[in-house]
């Protein structure tokens, strides 16, 4: 029901989540541009708001009080989806594993590369081969520099570094 709305605003639905528990729930829907950049509008994410949260009124899908919020991507950038790995290659990230692979659930590391369905990740030196189906959530870590900071663009920072 979601994803027909959000490619009807130009977008495409990346994660879907209900966090139950005392009332309110929490449904959170994270969508991004076809592009992948992150850069939706506030007024795109609010009209998928509007029309998602009349449709889960409509159909009564939802049966407690909710809160609903709809955004895009942000710096803990969710990877949910296999061209999200894809994107990701060459970063830090943090996967957890439906059940343990090699002894373990989570992995924070490197993503050297994402093939055939497989997210290669080298962690503390030593590389692990995740398929995509064993992967429960998956996060990508930015790293926060004095540059994020600075009012610059990365290639005025870069000049400036050169300096």
């Amino acid at each position: 029901m979601i994803e027909p709305i959000a490619l009807a605003n130009g977008l495409e639905l990346v994660d879907v989540s209900v966090r139950r528990g005392r009332p309110p729930w929490r449904v959170s829907i994270t969508v991004d541009t076809p592009s992948g950049d992150g850069r939706v509008p506030v007024d795109r994410c609010a009209s998928v708001s509007r029309e998602v949260g009349t449709h889960l009124d409509a159909e009564d899908l939802i049966e407690r009080a909710y809160h609903l919020e709809v955004s895009s991507p942000g710096l803990d950038r969710v990877l949910a989806r296999e061209k999200d790995f894809e994107a990701a290659c060459g970063f830090e990230v943090n996967v957890e594993t439906r059940r343990p692979l090699e002894g373990r659930k989570r992995f924070r590391g490197k993503l050297e590369s994402f093939e055939g369905g497989v997210a290669k990740l080298r962690v503390d030196g030593k590389l692990y081969e995740v398929p995509f189906g064993e992967i429960a959530r998956g996060k990508r870590i930015y790293d926060i520099t004095p540059a994020d900071f600075s009012g610059r663009t990365d290639a005025r920072a870069k000049d400036a570094k050169a300096r």
